[in-house]
């Protein structure tokens, strides 16, 4: 069967393409006031450090994968609830067999019953355009994988775009340039799969090459290395606290979740959800609450939408299978495995 191709930008010369481009970008016109820290404020080295490099002036970062190692960075708290934000920019051309992680993660703290919340960016062959996924657990809930697969409606290796991720004990929102992508609203049926424990902010780049393109079809090829991911604008909003002892709670987070509840970016406005949903219709092309397969019965946070529900209702002939956890620290230490699901998609 012939396959169709895709191009990665509004040089596609489509209409309908630079139509819902500048629908979606509109939205992100009028900027989230954010207040943006060094490295050395908020962060520290995770693995790989001589593939980490900082600026002169402590404000951005680089990320370098070569054949000996990937990289990675970890915030240097914890934090109950709260904004994560940076600047990021990809790697370009080839890159088949890279993940770009940027989420967050207990997996450290609480082996067996981790949190977790990911943007997880998947390299693909020269010529076609970076896809990537967004995900959740709670309390260790990685048997029930809650992925999400998009494509953009820009190149994320030609400048640099603002991905974040709102956690709040109510719902958590997944952005891309101040336009909301995903939202998880908290409700009771989801018991302790709402993630809850205090997480830290992780950046990391990657070998996948047994999962990331094609289902492992395509494999990272280190001719066109070093691959660099960058990063720049960090933002780290919420409340500061000790993942084991979690003394005093509310009374010490009280006033940042305040904050966080009074920030533009918690709550949706009418422009914004209308920007999400036509984002949704066009650019995520897998969501596992359609998946039959997986679950005849929906998990407790889907939200049906019957426009959705026709689009996916083929999802469950797709594969699964795939890690970040497994890889990320294979150059200084192996963390704790988990399993995280994924659609094995074919290239277009």
């Amino acid at each position: 069967m012939k396959k169709k191709r895709m191009d990665c930008g509004p040089s596609s010369g489509s209409h309908l393409f630079v139509f819902l481009f500048s629908l979606i970008i509109s939205v992100g016109n009028a900027a989230f006031n954010l207040t943006t820290i060094s490295f050395d404020e908020g962060y520290a080295p995770l693995f790989g450090d001589g593939n980490l490099v900082r600026s002169p002036n402590g404000r951005s970062v680089r990320l370098l994968l070569d054949r000996f190692t990937g990289s990675g960075f970890i915030s240097s708290k914890m934090y109950k609830y709260g904004f994560f934000s940076a600047n990021i920019k990809l790697p370009a051309y080839y890159t088949a067999g890279i993940c770009v992680a940027f989420y967050t993660s207990n997996a450290d703290a609480f082996e067996k019953t981790h949190d977790e919340l990911d943007f997880e960016f998947l390299g693909n062959i020269g010529g076609k355009p970076w896809r990537f996924q967004t995900n959740l657990y709670g309390n260790g809930s990685t048997s029930r994988g809650r992925e999400e697969r998009y494509r953009l409606w820009f190149d994320p290796s030609k400048e640099f775009h603002r991905y974040s991720i709102l956690w709040t004990e109510t719902h958590v929102i997944f952005f891309i340039d101040d336009v909301p992508i995903r939202e998880v609203v908290r409700n009771d049926a989801m018991g302790s799969e709402y993630p809850s424990k205090p997480m830290s902010l992780y950046a990391t780049i990657w070998d996948a090459s047994n999962w990331a393109t094609s289902g492992g079809k395509y494999k990272v090829n280190y001719k066109y290395s070093p691959f660099v991911s960058e990063y720049k604008d960090l933002v780290l909003e919420g409340c500061p606290i000790d993942a084991i002892q979690q003394i005093s709670t509310v009374a010490t987070c009280s006033e940042a979740n305040a904050r966080l509840k009074s920030a533009d970016y918690n709550i949706i406005t009418r422009k914004q959800r209308l920007a999400m949903r036509r984002f949704r219709q066009h650019f995520m092309y897998y969501s596992y609450c359609y998946d039959i397969l997986r679950y005849p019965v929906p998990p407790p946070e889907c939200v049906i939408d019957f426009d959705e529900k026709e689009r996916f209702k083929d999802t469950g002939r797709l594969k699964f299978g795939g890690s970040h956890q497994s890889h990320k620290h294979r150059s200084r230490r192996r963390s704790k495995n988990h399993i995280v699901s994924n659609v094995d998609d074919p290239i277009m």
